[in-house]
């Protein structure tokens, strides 16, 4: 999710939907976080040992692990702020994260665990939420995810408890698939042609429905289409539903989140802010407002990027973490993309969905307002992808999803920086066709038109809050919303995708979706590499910087998986 185009101050929210509201519009304060350091040509320091375009967690974290070896890495973001879709921001007295609403498995040292340790030198901090990390509701029926894999199974089994034997062996396939994603990640590192010979080795060791499709798999375990439904209610993480979506996708969500769900302190800002240190140790830099107009090629080889302003910094590695569309379609010269094949293999993948994001300012802290930490995923009834379908042919139809966070709940620090203040996030999908033609138009002045769109859609996802939470209505101080076009003003995704790339059958099937390029000294990371999430793309970042260093890629897992490590008072903070 990406910071938004416009925001309105309203003392009370209480109108009838959908009726042209004519309150007075505020001014867009500009928010006070600013993580990196605002890039000049003179503050550019000697050479590079490489260049990373874009300060997403997989850019950062491909420049803290490089760093960790000894290499000088230069991060160049385009945005006011660096984090990428981890960056909050803040406005009128609210801050907002826009895209780390929750991340699991950080309650113990596992692999994600670890490498946040490693990247940020033990630096970030974590709060547990509530051990109903997920409410997914079906009309009015409540279904709850819950904190273990017990726990979890026995809350479903309560809800059906003539699909017992279903739901066991649903939790048993979850874990074989996670454990074939470690063949497919490894095969990430051989070349395309060595990818398939390893695929044939590595084919008994993982499932037959690893890269099926999720409702087929599902619909063989059971024909309870409500069970389905449930199972498969966290599919917005990754944007793609469940007849769409390949089973893997489905599998590393549910996975991640059987642990827990958990929150950063002090809110998103600080996964950036943690990891710059690191990255700056060995003489490296985050730059902000750094636009990247080209990556430089010369005699076929990968030289260095050419700045907006015209400056050229050249390094002997360039490593991507603008997404493939944006990488091959946009920043590499057209005719070099040719020639390497990069126009055809983008025709085999599509970019994922536009979403609007609407952030909510209350007075008054989250206990006043009953807020949980538990997020809330809203849907008509367990018709996923029919409802989707009839969505985005027509947009008056009734929303798909609609996810429902509060951020303030969850982060401990909150209340101390925002006394007698809450917040809420909502995030919906969105046709990106119908605000393509205001795409050209200036930010924050794209007419009357767009505004009374936007108002639109806030006025519908405020409605669906109220149905679950009806004492909020009149409670409002502020919102403002987010659209596909904000999300490729901050984000540089030009369709407003929130996940990079579709997460169906054929993405997995791509070779090519790896660190190392055809091109030599041109590198991808981020959530394209491997998958989407916080967690995902920041593998792929850890995964693209031990390809680059060789057979030192073996010193940097060590040190960053098997090295004793200081081990936290507590792994995560428990919230009151």
């Amino acid at each position: 999710m990406a910071d938004t185009s416009d925001g309105i101050n309203h003392e009370s929210a209480n109108k009838e939907p959908i009726k042209k509201k004519k309150e007075k519009k505020t001014g867009l304060a500009p928010s006070t976080i600013r993580i990196g350091k605002r890039y000049r040509p003179s503050r550019l320091n000697g050479s590079y040992d490489a260049i990373v375009i874009g300060s997403g967690i997989g850019g950062l974290t491909t420049a803290a692990s490089m760093s960790k070896m000894g290499k000088k890495v230069l991060v160049l973001e385009q945005h006011y702020t660096a984090g990428g879709y981890t960056h909050s921001y803040s406005r009128n007295g609210y801050e907002w994260d826009v895209g780390v609403h929750y991340i699991g498995d950080m309650g113990y040292p596992t692999m994600g665990r670890k490498l946040f340790d490693f990247i940020t030198d033990g630096k970030l901090k974590w709060a547990a939420m509530d051990d109903n990390y997920d409410r997914i509701f079906l009309g009015d029926e409540e279904f709850n995810f819950v904190k273990g894999k017990e726990a979890f199974k026995n809350e479903l089994k309560r809800k059906f408890p003539e699909e017992s034997a279903v739901i066991d062996k649903y939790v048993h396939m979850i874990d074989e698939a996670n454990k074939g994603m470690q063949w497919f990640t490894m095969g990430k590192l051989f070349k395309p042609w060595q990818q398939k010979a390893l695929s044939f080795a590595t084919k008994k060791l993982m499932p037959e429905y690893f890269n099926r499709n999720t409702y087929e798999v599902l619909r063989e375990l059971t024909s309870n289409e409500k069970l389905i439904a449930v199972l498969t209610g966290q599919w917005g993480d990754c944007g793609m539903t469940p007849k769409k979506s390949a089973f893997i996708i489905h599998a590393l969500i549910a996975k991640h989140y059987f642990n827990g769900g958990y929150y950063p302190v002090g809110g998103a800002s600080k996964i950036a802010e943690t990891i710059i240190p690191v990255v700056q140790a060995s003489g490296g830099e985050v730059f902000t407002y750094a636009s990247v107009d080209q990556v430089l090629v010369e005699k076929g080889k990968a030289v260095g990027v050419r700045m907006k302003d015209g400056t050229a910094i050249r390094s002997p590695l360039v490593i991507s973490n603008a997404g493939v569309f944006n990488t091959f379609g946009r920043l590499l010269p057209e005719a070099v993309s040719r020639k390497h094949g990069y126009d055809k293999k983008l025709k085999k993948v599509s970019p994922s969905y536009a979403h609007l994001g609407m952030y909510i300012g209350l007075k008054g802290d989250s206990k006043s307002h009953d807020l949980p930490s538990t997020n809330f995923w809203m849907y008509a009834d367990e018709k996923h992808d029919e409802n989707t379908d009839k969505f985005f042919d027509d947009y008056k139809k009734p929303f798909p999803v609609v996810y429902v966070s509060f951020p303030s709940a969850k982060d401990p620090e909150f209340n101390s920086k925002y006394p007698g203040r809450s917040t809420i996030e909502i995030v919906a999908p969105t046709p990106y066709h119908i605000f393509e033609k205001w795409k050209d138009e200036t930010w924050g002045k794209r007419g009357d038109e767009y505004e009374e769109l936007k108002e639109y859609f806030s006025q519908r996802m405020l409605e669906a809050l109220y149905e679950k939470m009806p004492h909020l209505r009149g409670k409002i101080d502020y919102y403002e919303t987010s659209t596909p076009l904000s999300t490729d003003y901050f984000c540089y995704y030009s369709k407003g995708e929130l996940y990079g790339i579709d997460h169906d059958m054929n993405r997995f099937d791509q070779e090519w979706l790896q660190p190392k390029t055809s091109i030599p000294g041109l590198y991808l990371t981020g959530q394209d590499v491997l998958s989407a999430g916080v967690v995902g793309a920041m593998m792929a970042g850890f995964l693209t910087a031990g390809q680059i260093m060789g057979l030192k890629g073996l010193k940097l897992a060590k040190m960053a998986f098997f090295d004793k490590q200081d081990v936290p008072e507590q792994w995560a903070v428990q919230m009151e």
